[in-house]
């Protein structure tokens, strides 16, 4: 596409997106967006340079090998190398082998007797066999699909079924005018009890979908699988085992199958372990398919719509596991990092992400820091949809310092085209929801931004060729494909590749997004240029090839070492502090000593972005063992609110390379609360689209909870607003309440939500980029927030079985409060100890690290029984709810029966499972390279929490006297507590409970 499609109506790049009129083929250019990056220009200007070379691994839901676009590159190779399930998700136990019989037959592992093709090779002899339903393999909406269709078709026959049983009771009846013989009264009754079940069977239908059988063998050159696939297709001819046309691991021959023609869902088969496990790889969502599009998609016949690097290749590492609706898992992201160094691939994206506890932590991490500093590997992953709000970037593509974690952009061309508004924006902008920096220890969190959405290629089950998708999700494969642009150039020309000056030649290139100094922590340094990037690695060719990494401190303290500083509370912005800053030059692992690490010194010119503020020395000599300095941050002079600031280092003898590194110093200095009660306005603040307000308060000493109410007027259209509160707690996830607000007319709207006194709170408001787009009236708005809260004496009651009550006192601490105290005994916890525990060494090269250490699983297996059915739930206080943040790879369990039947899986999110009254077993599976760490978990507390019936849930009741449970009066309904005066009430457990482990909700007020 020629360069000058879309006008350019000024001197910066973003402003050459300002001014454009679509035409089709800019239309359609825009469907898949290249201009905004400078891609479609730098292919034009080297068309060799497309990606050729370049192997991408994308960590993500799976990629379907018939999706359009993803066959072949612009040069004629395979697209796709290897399709791997990393989670598991798709195995098979095909560790019974059997024989045939003298008709050519085996017996599958389902019990079905199968008929073997004569054809095939088979030395030995020995069938493996094993069986999966097929439902485990599909996503949801596929599911949901099949299951309306066989439905349909179920009813059309059990229809007729009815229709010829009514038929024969009519006959009957005709032939029969009296029925006295105690036969034909018999005959009768079996005629309608027939059409009774047929009626039930409607009612009660429940799918539990095909089981297909399969079939694993060694052809004396390579292991082979075949499927019986009948029970999914409507013609008993199709689908049998001996017309499957078997297949081999796909790296070996890339050649996939498809089910049927009525789920149209492509799977690829690998076999592992010497035959013993077959997995069945299909994708788990349309995510990972579309993500590889955007990245790599050619389409001959459709250029405008290739995707951004179509001569790349790519492997697909399936980390979201279908048995969990596509999360993430330890096991998958590991075996998927040990996939891509086993390829030697040059990329890596990743669009999957979670809120971390402790940014740049865990065995993930650890485990990518390896991959990118041995390797060479270039980690690109997306920053999170959970903006507006600061500190918000998610684990790892905004945590991690050795990822790229890309923010999502959207231009006026994509506004327009993709989405579809009546009038675009004027000018490019970040998308509202994209997640903003920075991490809790001070890093940027955003590196840099691409845009963030595009309608690409997905997979063949979802009965359409593409569709359109936004998120940061999009974005990163946008800049993944946009480095494979450059790494193409840099092999090409023997320039050596490395992420270290990839990195600092997107970061020293990109266009700002905003012309103030905190956009950077919504957009990272900017909209990244391909063909400015390209120039800069050029000129830096024999520069040395170096990361610069930052361990910063406050003076006086050793610990916490963070990334940037970080300035949130109100009590650190009241004064001058002081930072010791240590930065360590970082070569590859395979830099020479003598050609590389003696020779290493750098004259660094240090620049503050505002002295008043952020002072330092002026130079710095740095070498190979690396230099600390202190700085001095001054926030006293600066007025409440949002301030950011960098100190950066630039080389003496070469300042055309930019900085060198970076030290954010992010400042939020709160507002303080002073008035009783207490209560913060902010009124007539006029939005448009995409503007955001940010409000920074120090939450009172003794609130807990808030009460919001926010006024909008003036406007025609309907109005969307996002409205975040985020609260950062040491050694916690970031506290964040959030509600998206549509007004369709002026209104007021309330809303409630937890704080935590004496930390500051941000409370950011922002107007959708699209709303109100077209329309000529601003929104505006008026925020009360008022604070409460009630302190009790007691964080737990105890319930120890004996008759006396618990004491509570409550008083308020802000302003008068009413109590109305109710309490639910609704769940019971239960604790255990494994009855057995194994550790053994898995045995397939998947679970072998690039160090050569094999990973080893811990299996500990849990007994419980239900007296009745019930709703449980596992929790592993030690492991739950951290994926990222934490050194142990896996946590996956799996609860069966006597009989092996499998009722739920879990990983780091149990959810609960209803369960019938019986034994039950649960296997949990922790994984990990160190016996010594394993070792020390052979005795892990598990806890089986149960959700009571609503029968069975307990009301506690609340006395003013401590009698009054024994007395039965001086019952405590609600009270108006008067700040400073304590009121005291009494708890008390129902009788019924004695002999229970319980927990309660809390005290609700």
């Amino acid at each position: 596409m020629p360069c000058s499609s879309f006008g350019d109506s000024g001197s910066d790049e973003n402003g050459r997106l300002r001014s454009f009129k679509l035409t089709e083929s800019t239309f359609l250019a825009s469907l898949m967006p290249k201009k905004e990056i400078a891609a479609d220009c730098f292919i034009e200007a080297h068309p060799e340079y497309d990606g050729r070379g370049v192997l991408i691994a994308i960590f993500d839901s799976g990629v379907d090998p018939a999706a359009a676009g993803l066959q072949v590159t612009s040069d004629g190779k395979p697209k796709i190398l290897d399709v791997l399930d990393c989670t598991g998700s798709g195995d098979v136990d095909t560790s019974k082998v059997v024989k045939t019989d003298a008709d050519g037959c085996i017996r599958g592992a389902s019990g079905t007797t199968l008929v073997v093709n004569s054809s095939w090779k088979n030395p030995s002899g020995e069938w493996h066999v094993g069986y999966k339903l097929v439902y485990e393999l599909f996503t949801d909406t596929l599911t949901s699909r099949l299951k309306k269709e066989r439905k349909k078709k179920w009813d059309e026959k059990n229809q007729e079924e009815i229709a010829k049983a009514v038929k024969h009771l009519d006959e009957f009846d005709q032939k029969h005018t009296k029925v006295e013989d105690t036969n034909l009264k018999r005959a009768r009754k079996d005629l309608q009890n027939r059409i009774d079940i047929l009626r039930k069977q409607a009612e009660s239908f429940d799918d539990k979908g095909p089981v297909i059988d399969a079939v694993v063998w060694h052809d004396g050159e390579a292991w082979r699988a075949a499927l019986d696939t009948q029970s999914i297709e409507d013609d008993l001819d199709s689908g049998k085992l001996a017309n499957f046309i078997p297949l081999t691991n796909f790296r070996a021959e890339r050649k996939f199958g498809v089910f049927s023609k009525l789920d149209a869902c492509s799977f690829v088969a690998n076999v592992y372990d010497e035959g013993k496990i077959l997995s069945i790889v299909t994708d788990c969502s349309p995510h990972g398919t579309h993500v590889a599009g955007i990245a790599t998609a050619f389409h001959p016949k459709e250029p405008l719509l290739n995707g951004i690097a179509p001569g790349a290749q790519l492997i697909s590492c399936k980390i979201g596991d279908t048995r969990l609706g596509s999360m993430e898992t330890g096991t998958g992201l590991t075996r998927a990092l040990i996939a891509a160094v086993e390829h030697k691939c040059d990329l890596i994206n990743m669009s999957y992400g979670e809120p971390t506890l402790l940014p740049d932590y865990g065995r993930f991490v650890d485990l990518v820091d390896e991959v990118v500093n041995k390797y060479r590997m270039i980690f690109v992953s997306s920053a999170g949809n959970s903006g507006p709000a600061l500190s918000t970037v998610g684990a790892p593509g905004g945590t991690t310092s050795s990822i790229i974690g890309v923010g999502a952009y959207v231009s006026p061309s994509m506004a327009s085209a993709a989405h579809c508004v009546v009038e675009p924006p004027s000018e490019g902008l970040e998308y509202t929801w994209s997640s903003r920096g920075p991490t809790a220890d001070g890093d940027l969190g955003v590196c840099i931004s691409a845009p963030g959405g595009a309608v690409a290629p997905v997979p063949t089950w979802t009965l359409q060729r593409r569709m359109l998708m936004n998120g940061t999700s999009m974005a990163s494969p946008s800049a993944c494909g946009g480095i494979a642009l450059l790494l193409s150039a840099m092999k090409a020309e023997g320039i050596p590749v490395s992420p270290y000056s990839v990195r600092k030649a997107l970061e020293n290139t990109a266009v700002p997004v905003g012309s103030l100094p905190e956009d950077k922590l919504t957009t990272g340094q900017g909209l990244m240029q391909v063909d400015k990037a390209h120039e800069y690695i050029q000129k830096s060719r024999d520069v040395p090839i170096v990361w610069y990494q930052m361990k910063i401190n406050q003076s006086g303290k050793s610990t916490p070492i963070s990334r940037g500083i970080y300035l949130r509370e109100a009590s650190a912005c009241q004064q001058s502090t002081e930072w010791t800053v240590q930065i360590e030059p970082k070569f590859h692992e395979d830099a020479s000593n003598l050609e590389e690490l003696v020779p290493f010194e750098e004259c660094i010119e240090l620049h503050s972005s505002e002295k008043a503020v952020v002072r330092a020395p002026e130079y710095l000599l740095l070498t190979y063992n690396g230099r600390s300095f202190n700085i001095v941050v001054d926030p006293t002079n600066l007025s409440e609110g949002l301030h950011y600031f960098e100190l950066y280092g630039v080389d003496c003898k070469a300042p055309w390379r930019g900085p060198l590194f970076r030290i954010p110093v992010t400042i939020t200095k709160p507002m303080a609360v002073v008035n009783r009660p207490p209560v913060v306005s902010f009124s007539r603040m006029p939005f448009q689209p995409g503007q955001i307000e940010r409000k920074y308060i120090e939450v009172p000493l003794g609130a807990s909870w808030v009460e919001a109410t926010i006024q909008t007027s003036g406007f025609d259209t309907p109005r969307r607003f996002f409205v975040d509160a985020v609260q950062i707690c040491p050694l916690q996830r970031p506290k964040k309440w959030e509600s998206v607000i549509t007004f369709s007319s002026p209104a007021a709207k309330s809303f409630a939500f937890a704080v935590v006194g004496g930390q500051t709170m941000e409370l950011a408001i922002a107007q959708f980029w699209s709303s109100g787009i077209g329309s000529q009236k601003i929104t505006v708005v008026e925020i009360e927030v008022v604070f409460h809260g009630i302190n009790i004496n007691k964080e737990e009651v105890v319930l120890d079985g004996s008759e006396a009550p618990t004491r509570i006192d409550a008083e308020a601490i802000l302003a008068s409060e009413k109590l109305s105290p109710a309490a639910l005994l609704n769940k019971i916890r239960n604790p255990y100890r494994p009855i057995e525990s194994k550790l053994s060494a898995l045995a397939t090269d998947r679970d072998k690290l690039p160090s050569g250490k094999q990973i080893l699983t811990l299996t500990l297996i849990y007994k419980f029984k239900l007296e009745d059915a019930a709703e449980v739930k596992p929790q592993i206080p030690l492991l739950n709810n951290r994926i990222y943040d934490t050194k142990f790879e896996s946590q996956f369990y799996m609860i069966s029966d006597t009989n092996n039947r499998v009722y739920a899986v879990g990983d780091a999110y149990p959810n609960a499972s209803k369960l019938p009254g019986g034994e039950y077993n649960l296997q949990l599976c922790l994984r990990h390279d160190s016996m010594q760490y394993l070792e020390k978990l052979k005795q892990l507390v598990l806890f089986i929490e149960r959700n009571l019936e609503e029968k069975d849930v307990i009301r506690l009741s609340f006395f003013s006297q401590p009698d009054g449970p024994v007395m039965g009066n001086g019952s405590f309904k609600s009270s108006v507590l008067v700040p400073g005066k304590k009121e005291a009430i009494i708890w008390v457990h129902h009788p019924k409970t004695s002999s229970l482990s319980v927990v309660h909700r809390g005290l609700y007020c």
